[in-house]
């Protein structure tokens, strides 16, 4: 079903005006107001909503493709004004979507349901559950089960905040930035699952900010790898972390310090590739992202090839750089593949899946499966002493600068010439041209034989 911007919004306004009512009425929803507040989709691919809609006139300045829209969108300003104390809460509803038609994306239910499966198939029991950035609290419904007794959610935009505390009202819900997670919250969580905001937007913590680690310094700078290493610091130790993120993570040169600072205290138990077209129905655009699961481990001792090719990009012919873990298309969930541009105009090889959300949810879930029974430490993850044994390679061999190849030709992929780490990044976002580099004398690099 292709992307519908009149319904997407028309739906967010009945949604909007049933949290309003319940909040003057002072009531939990009932079951079937529930299942309308959970159709809430944010306004990511709904930028029209900031034009401007105040005068009748102001029609003249939208596009003609949008000004069917127009109407629709006053309506949702009126909304919003009516319910508003003041001129100031009604800018803050603004900015609440303005923020959203930049990051809400949120990820199709079914694919978040294949995820969780995946877990309560491999008997994988979780007490302690945290969604840093929880939206509409899809990961929250798909884990939450007899066996939770704790469920923390952290959801900085304030409408949306609105809507959660309805949806959950018995679990701990948290209207403010991840950033504000206390430190007594440090090592507690068996499992951290979201969908995590993307972008070079700078993250206000000040023991990032002032540390003397140049990785946290960096993660910083960036929202999405903030995320990932502010909630390791949440995790016990076994416990489990499951982000969908931007491609870039994975693809960026300038990620590498990011890579290996998770890599040194984690268990690689899996990385998927996910299509370009998984957020096509939901929010009307094409992006690249990835699903990277890792195992918390304090006493990591060495890397395993797989973790080595984690930490680790090479250049393709065209001058983009790719993650060597998905050299191995098993891991892509696809069934077609082309060279394209993306949505800035880059280089890029697009992924797709015809079998549409449920067709991506199956094989998700098929290869999900496979690699947390072959890769999660269970003992670990339940608590037993354990350590970690893996001899390829020790610590301080493999945590090395990323190793940058060169693919020849498409044809002829598993050969190779060295390059050097200036290469051009893949970025569908554009996330990291503003990411200063870490400066630090590499070592002698090396050559993965594959």
């Amino acid at each position: 079903m292709a992307f519908n911007k009149r319904e997407h919004l028309k739906t967010n306004i009945e949604v909007l005006q049933l949290v309003f009512l319940l909040e003057k009425e002072k009531r939990q929803a009932t079951e079937t107001e529930r299942q309308l507040l959970m159709k809430y989709s944010g306004f990511g691919g709904l930028k029209f909503v900031l034009n401007p809609a105040d005068k009748a006139n102001d029609i003249d300045r939208w596009v003609k493709s949008e000004q069917d829209l127009f109407a629709l969108t006053q309506e949702l300003h009126h909304l919003l004004r009516e319910n508003a104390q003041d001129e100031k809460q009604y800018y803050r509803y603004v900015d609440s979507i303005k923020a959203s038609v930049l990051t809400a994306f949120y990820t199709p239910p079914s694919v978040i349901g294949a995820i969780a499966d995946s877990f309560q198939e491999n008997q994988i029991n979780i007490e302690r559950f945290l969604e840093p950035s929880a939206g509409t609290g899809s990961f929250i419904e798909a884990f939450r089960n007899e066996s939770l007794s704790h469920i923390t959610a952290y959801e900085k935009e304030f409408l949306t905040g609105k809507l959660l505390k309805q949806l959950y009202p018995d679990n701990n819900i948290r209207v403010a930035g991840f950033e504000e997670i206390p430190d007594k919250d440090k090592e507690s969580y068996d499992v951290i699952a979201s969908n995590i905001p993307f972008g070079d937007a700078s993250i206000f913590d000040f023991s990032y900010i002032r540390s003397k680690d140049p990785v946290r310094v960096q993660a910083a700078r960036s929202i999405h790898n903030y995320f990932f290493l502010k909630s390791i610091d949440m995790l016990r130790n076994g416990g489990l972390l499951a982000f969908i993120t931007s491609q870039g993570v994975l693809n960026s040169a300038k990620n590498e310090p990011i890579r290996q600072a998770l890599i040194q205290n984690c268990n690689l138990v899996s990385a998927i590739r996910l299509p370009n077209n998984l957020f096509t129905d939901y929010a009307g655009t094409e992006v690249g992202s990835d699903l990277i699961v890792l195992q918390k481990n304090n006493a990591k001792s060495g890397l395993s090839q797989r973790e080595q090719q984690f930490c680790s990009t090479y250049t393709t012919s065209d001058n983009t750089s790719n993650s060597m873990l998905f050299e191995n298309v098993q891991h892509i969930v696809q069934t077609t593949s082309y060279q394209a541009t993306d949505m800035y105009g880059k280089s890029a090889l697009i992924y797709e899946h015809e079998g549409g959300i449920e067709g991506i949810a199956k094989d998700l879930k098929r290869i999900l499966f496979d690699d947390i029974s072959n890769h999660l430490d269970s003992d670990l993850y339940n608590g037993h002493n354990t350590t970690e044994t893996i001899s390829e390679v020790s610590i301080a061999k493999a945590i090395t600068p990323v190793i940058v190849v060169e693919k020849e030709k498409a044809d002829t992929g598993k050969s190779r010439a060295d390059a050097n780490f200036s290469a051009s990044q893949l970025s569908l976002f554009g996330l990291y041209e503003n990411t200063p580099d870490i400066k630090y004398k590499p070592p002698k690099r090396k050559r993965f034989i594959h």
